[in-house]
Parts: C-alpha cells; structure tokens; sequence
C-alpha cells in the first residue's frame, strides 16, 4: 500500500494505517494497533522534546492500542506516559483497572506493564513521555488508569503541559530547562492520583451501568432522571447516590460534548445545528453556551482550529 506522509511544521500527517502504526512506535514504545473504523484514515503527530521528555500532539481518528507482555520484553528502556485528552473521548485499561477519559483530564500509564488505550472516534491529544529515572521513588502502580480532572491537582498540570507544547510547537525550542518542572509535575499529578483512589473506591457495577446507559442515550434531549432512574431499576434518591457530586446533568453533558466534538473532527461540512441536535441538545444556541463553557471555543472555533492542526493528508 502506497504512503502519503507530509513533514513539515504541522508535525507528520499519514494516511494509511500502516504507516501510522510505524510512527506510534518510533514516537513512544513499540505497540499493537488496531483500527476502530473503516474507510480513510488520516492521522498526524507533532513532537517536541523537552530534555530526555519529548511531549507529542496527536490527531486521528478511532483506534485501539495495546502494550503487550512480549513487546515489553524486548524494550530496554521504560516510561511513564501521560495523556492530556484534548478532544473526543476514550479509555484506558491497565493493572486490573479501567477507565473513561473526557477532555481535560489527565491519565497515567506505564510502558512496563501491559496497557490498552482506544478512542471510537476523531480525537485531539497531548502525549508526554517521561524516562522512569526521571520519576524515582514514583509507585507507578497507584497512579495509572486514574484520570484527574477539574478541580485537582491534574488540571494545573494539564494547563501547563499543553501551554509548553504549543510555546514549543509555535517555535520558541527553549524549553529544556524546564525538563526538571516537568518530572516535578507530572510526579505531583501521579501522587495525587494515587492518593484519591484511595481514598475514593473505584466505580461501582451499578455506576458503571448507569454511565453506559447515558452513553447510548445521550442522544435523546428528553432524557431526564427519571427515564435513567426506570432504565437503571432505581430510585430518584439511589440513581443521585450513586452518580455523587456530579449529579446526572454534569455527567451527561460531558458525554454530549464528548460526542459533539467527535462529529465536528469526523464530519466538517456536517451543520452545527445538526451536530447539536444529534448530540441531545434541544436548541443550537444552547449547544453554543454548553460547548464554549466547556472548552472555551466556539464550535465553529473548535472546528476550525482542528482542521487547521489535522490538516489535509497529501498536502
């Protein structure tokens, strides 16, 4: 199969899956992907190095990645990763945990045991690659498939991250010195997350069921606690006990930003307000409050500066 690739200051855009497959392993660690869709793909990576951390922007569509037992033993070297999701949503699963990630947070892996990451659609991320060294007396397994996100210790780290990668990425190289602030960072944000795991126990079989239930569902604009409560064979009083702090609303509408941001990076010409009605908001302009509150853009915004950053493959 012929490659495309283009490599200039946008990073290197592919489109063809095995191409990409050849570039996740020089970029990060040697790794099995799987597509999680058909039709064309177009996928671009741009990397910056920050001493011994190299911090990567990634752009594609769908697609499952796994870190196996045999790959891990013929590596020599070992990383934590950390990823900042930017756009579109995934999971992660690893040491016998699993987890969903929704833009903003930050999640923690380690390339010394086995891990699987995967987005069903379009999504923006940043990567950042630390050297295990750079991180001693870090317990690496008490952080990893636990993301952080607002109102933690995870959400100054993710803002400082993607605000270095795109000083860099926008042409200032000087950022070495900042290698050690990185480590120091990224181990405080690992902590953390250690940390409130343990003092938070993981989701429940039920929550579980009710966040799949909203995730099949958040199409519906109807949907209210009482069609969840009925769905889940649960009390308005027991579905609020399980959901916690963030009540059902705050969870739903997370997903349906997920999801919008999604079809605007998989369909460009597709209408707003199409977007908005297909992700379960009544009206566009409510759509417009809801996406700008969450991601400080616009859709149009968003749309636009994603396509700028993906770019056209074969251009």
């Amino acid at each position: 199969m012929k490659v495309h690739a283009a490599q200039g200051p946008g990073g290197t855009l592919v489109d063809t899956f095995e191409h990409w497959q050849e570039l996740l392993d020089a970029t990060y660690v040697r790794l099995l992907a799987d597509r999680m869709s058909t039709g064309p793909f177009s996928g671009q990576l741009e990397n910056v190095r920050c001493g011994e951390i190299t911090l990567s922007t990634m752009a594609a569509g769908g697609q499952r990645v796994r870190r196996t037992r045999s790959l891990i033993r013929s590596a020599d070297d070992e990383f934590l990763l950390a990823t900042v999701l930017l756009a579109g949503s995934g999971r992660i699963e690893q040491d016998d945990r699993r987890a969903r990630l929704a833009p903003g947070t930050i999640v923690f892996y380690d390339s010394a045991r086995p891990y699987v990451v995967e987005s069903d659609g379009p999504f923006r991320q940043l990567v950042v690659r630390v050297p295990k060294q750079l991180l001693p007396g870090l317990d690496t397994r008490t952080c990893t498939a636990r993301p952080l996100g607002e109102g933690t210790p995870g959400a100054v780290v993710s803002a400082f991250l993607t605000s270095l990668s795109a000083t860099a990425r926008a042409g200032n190289d000087r950022i070495a010195p900042f290698a050690s602030h990185v480590a120091a960072l990224i181990t405080t944000a690992a902590t953390a997350a250690g940390q409130t795991e343990r003092a938070v126990p993981p989701p429940s079989p039920l929550l579980e069921r009710i966040l799949e239930y909203l995730y099949a569902n958040s199409s519906d604009h109807q949907l209210d606690v009482a069609d969840v409560a009925a769905a889940c064979h649960l009390s308005r009083r027991s579905l609020y006990r399980v959901l916690g702090a963030d009540g059902l609303g705050a969870r739903l509408r997370r997903i349906r930003i997920g999801r919008a941001q999604q079809m605007l990076l998989a369909a460009p010409s597709l209408p707003i307000s199409v977007v908005a009605n297909a992700c379960g908001f009544a009206s566009e302009s409510g759509f417009h409050r809801a996406f700008r509150r969450a991601t400080g853009q616009t859709p149009g915004q968003f749309r636009c500066n994603a396509r700028h950053e993906i770019g056209t493959p074969g251009q």
